[in-house]
C-alpha cells in the first residue's frame, strides 16, 4: 500500500524538510498540499507540477484525497489543525514543537489514542548522518559504560530569529538537539539551562542556549546551540568509561538540497559525511576513525507508511514529543528560577 500524503503549509518547512523526502520515499505518495497566499501556492505548482492545491485542511480532507496528512504550518496554527486531523481520524505528522507546553501535547497526544489514530512528531534530526553514527558507537559497545554527552549545535543566522511566545532558539534548535540527547542517552530526570536573550524589532527573544540534563540512567548531557555568534558547529562528543567519541560534521542533508541535489535522485549516496570529517573514536586500543552512517530523513516516511498501513507506533510518536516539551518547559523554568528544575516537580 502506498500512503497518500496531504502536506499543510508549504513554507521553508515543508518545502526544504518535508516535500523532498515525501517524494523520495517508495512508500508514500505526495498527493496534495494545503496552501493559501501566493508565494507558497506558486512554489508548489513549480515544484509540484499538477498536485492538487486546496485552501484549506478541512477542503483537502472533506475532498476524500488523503490517506495522512503532514502539518507544516507556523506553530500557533499547529496545534488546531493536528486537532483537526485527529478528529476526523487521520494519521497525522506535527511539525515540532507540536504544542505550546508539554501539557499541552500531552492532550493531543491522549485525544489520539483515545480515538485510535496514529500522531507522530517530525524529530527528523534524529537521523541526522552524527547522529546515526554516534548510536552505532554506541551500540557497538567501544564506549563501555556511558557517562555523558556533549552537544552542540550553532548555526550563523541570526536573521532567521523569530521573537515572540511561539518564536527563539529553544523551541527552533533546542527541539532537535534535546531530543537528540535523550535519544542518545534516554529520558530526563532534571534541567539546569540557561538562556542568551536579545531585543528584536518584533520583541524579545532567546538566541541562545546551555542545557545540563541529568538522566534518569545516571548519565549527563551539556546541550547548547547558537544563531548570534557567527559560528557553525554540530558537534558531538560521548564520553565512557573505556573512551570517547568525537564528531564535527557539517549539515549535510540541508547542505545537499541547498546545492540542489534531491534524495529522489539517488538515496544510496544520499546523506554521508565527507572522509575528511568522520568521526574520531579513542580507546585504550588506541585511535579509531569511524567512517561516516547514513542520514536520510527519507527513512522516517517509510516507517511513517507502514504504522499507517500496518499498524504500530510510527518513527517519533506522539509521546516521545511529549517528553521533549517537558524538557524545554523545565529550561524555561530554569533559566527564570535560576535553578535545577526536575521533570514533573
Amino acid at each position: 500500500m502506498v500512503v497518500r500524503i496531504g502536506l499543510v503549509g508549504y513554507g521553508v518547512g515543508g518545502r526544504l524538510f518535508h516535500a523532498p523526502y515525501l517524494r523520495a520515499s517508495e512508500e508514500v505518495e505526495l498527493v496534495a498540499v494545503v496552501a493559501r497566499s501566493e508565494g507558497p501556492v506558486s512554489a508548489a505548482r513549480e515544484d509540484q507540477p499538477g498536485i492538487a492545491i486546496f485552501p484549506s485542511l478541512t477542503a483537502m480532507l472533506d475532498a476524500g484525497a488523503v490517506d495522512a496528512v503532514v502539518v507544516s504550518t507556523p506553530p500557533q496554527t499547529r496545534r488546531g489543525l493536528v486537532l483537526e486531523a485527529i478528529e476526523r481520524g487521520i494519521p497525522v505528522v506535527a511539525d515540532k514543537p507540536f504544542a505550546p507546553s508539554g501539557d499541552a501535547a500531552q492532550e493531543l497526544v491522549d485525544i489520539a489514542d483515545a480515538r485510535g489514530v496514529l500522531l507522530n512528531v517530525f524529530h527528523n534530526r534524529r537521523r541526522d548522518s552524527d547522529v546515526v553514527t554516534a548510536q552505532g558507537v554506541i551500540a557497538s559497545g567501544a564506549l563501555g559504560t556511558l557517562r555523558g554527552l556533549d552537544l552542540r549545535f550553532d548555526l550563523d543566522e541570526p536573521g532567521s530569529l523569530e521573537a515572540g511566545a511561539d518564536g527563539g532558539l529553544l523551541r527552533d534548535l533546542g527541539s532537535h538537539v534535546v531530543d537528540q540527547a535523550l535519544l542518545l542517552l534516554g529520558p530526563a530526570r532534571a534541567v539546569t539551562a540557561r538562556l542568551g536573550w536579545v531585543d528584536l524589532a518584533d520583541g524579545r527573544t532567546d538566541a541562545r542556549f546551555t542545557i545540563d540534563i541529568d538522566h534518569t540512567s545516571g548519565t549527563t548531557s551539556h546541550v547548547s546551540a547558537s544563531k548570534i555568534d557567527h559560528l557553525v558547529s554540530k558537534e558531538i562528543r560521548l564520553f565512557g568509561d573505556a573512551g570517547s567519541y568525537v564528531s564535527d560534521y557539517t549539515d549535510v542533508q540541508i547542505a545537499a538540497l541547498r546545492r540542489g541535489g534531491l534524495p529522489s535522485a539517488g538515496r544510496e549516496a544520499w546523506g554521508y559525511e565527507d572522509a575528511a570529517r568522520w568521526g574520531v573514536l579513542r580507546t585504550q586500543n588506541g585511535v579509531t576513525v569511524v567512517p561516516s552512517a547514513q542520514g536520510d530523513y527519507t527513512t522516517f516516511y517509510d516507517e511513517f507508511a507502514r504504522a499507517v498501513a500496518h499498524g504500530g507506533p510510527g518513527p517519533v510518536p506522539g509521546a516521545e514529543g511529549v517528553a521533549v516539551l517537558r524538557v524545554l518547559d523545565a529550561v524555561m523554568r530554569s533559566d527564570q528560577e535560576h535553578r535545577t528544575v526536575h521533570i514533573g516537580a
